[in-house]
């Protein structure tokens, strides 16, 4: 049964593409999701992710190693830089570059986990990169979606702090707390945590593509273009300058995948409750087209066997393998 969950999570750039193509084509097939129901979801996503994490792990953040360290902070610098430089090139309309920043600003993803395993990236220092990139997000994303696009539109940084606190850092601590006394319990869980995580993001893509289709087909050039930008870039720097600060292979494709790959569904909530629904759309093709990315970059990785491997890299188990 583990090995057929593994099996459905990994073809998670497959569900996505299928499920946006009904979402355009068949709007009314998403017609029974809610905004409370979307936010439940992504709140069983970050639930999922607690349940494989320890306190140990949040305290290594004092000790982080190079990889570690560098992968995040060149998440938190590359990326909502692309979102800005993009959407002032393109000229994109207001809430469009509203959204293609604010993704932009969003930690990693659990897609990205996924992505890693299937990359023979370190799945462990993905999974490290993605909780601390989460916590760091509680400040960071609010901060940096004021400063890249304060001068557009208001942005209440408190009020996307509020939010955050509730929808991602609440449950993840919620899934520690409950993997730290329950741990047996938590473990069998949380091996149907992928799972339940690929179905909630694909729910979400398709709520907002279906929502706003029309939009969607007005401005799908444009849209298709700065995302692909972002992502592509986004992948491409992460390598590069990770091999300019000499991290070896597979931390080099981790730091890749987590910079490439961002937590869309996140975006889409904030979008949604303090900008306007356009300004999700973004986020929406985003998680569409970040999984798609991902998925040749680990098909071409896995062709390439890596000539060393990072556990030396980490300071001792970062994290629980979620695969």
């Amino acid at each position: 049964m583990q090995t057929c969950f593994r099996w459905l999570t990994n073809l998670f750039p497959l569900w996505s593409v299928l499920v946006a193509v009904v979402a355009l084509a068949w709007p009314a097939s998403f017609a029974w999701c809610t905004d409370g129901m979307i936010k439940f979801g992504l709140g069983l996503i970050m639930l999922g992710m607690g349940l494989t994490l320890t306190p140990n792990d949040f305290k290594r953040v004092f000790v982080i190693p190079a990889a570690l360290l560098g992968g995040v902070a060149l998440q938190f610098v590359i990326m909502p830089f692309l979102g800005w430089g993009i959407g002032y090139l393109l000229d994109l309309p207001r809430e469009i570059a509203v959204g293609l920043v604010l993704v932009s600003c969003c930690p990693g993803g659990t897609a990205s986990n996924v992505v890693a395993f299937l990359a023979r990236a370190n799945v462990a220092l993905s999974v490290s990169m993605t909780a601390i990139s989460t916590t760091l997000a509680v400040g960071l994303t609010p901060l940096l979606t004021k400063v890249y696009v304060g001068e557009r539109v208001p942005v209440d940084a408190l009020a996307m702090l509020e939010t955050i606190l509730i929808i991602v850092i609440l449950p993840v601590a919620a899934g520690t707390v409950l993997n730290h006394f329950f741990g047996k319990a938590a473990k069998r869980i949380s091996t149907l945590s992928p799972l339940v995580s690929v179905l909630c993001i694909i729910l979400i893509v398709g709520y907002i593509l279906a929502d706003k289709h029309v939009q969607i087909k007005e401005h799908w050039r444009i849209l298709v273009l700065a995302v692909m930008l972002l992502h592509a870039a986004g992948f491409g720097l992460g390598y590069g300058l990770a091999r300019l600060l000499r991290f070896d292979e597979q931390s080099s494709r981790t730091v890749s995948i987590e910079v490439g790959m961002q937590n869309s569904g996140l975006g889409a909530a904030l979008a949604k409750a303090h900008f306007s629904a356009l300004a999700a759309v973004p986020c929406a093709v985003s998680a569409v087209t970040h999984c798609i990315l991902g998925s040749i970059a680990a098909g071409l990785w896995r062709l390439i066997q890596p000539k060393s491997t990072t556990s030396r890299s980490l300071v001792g188990t970062v994290a629980t393998d979620h695969h």
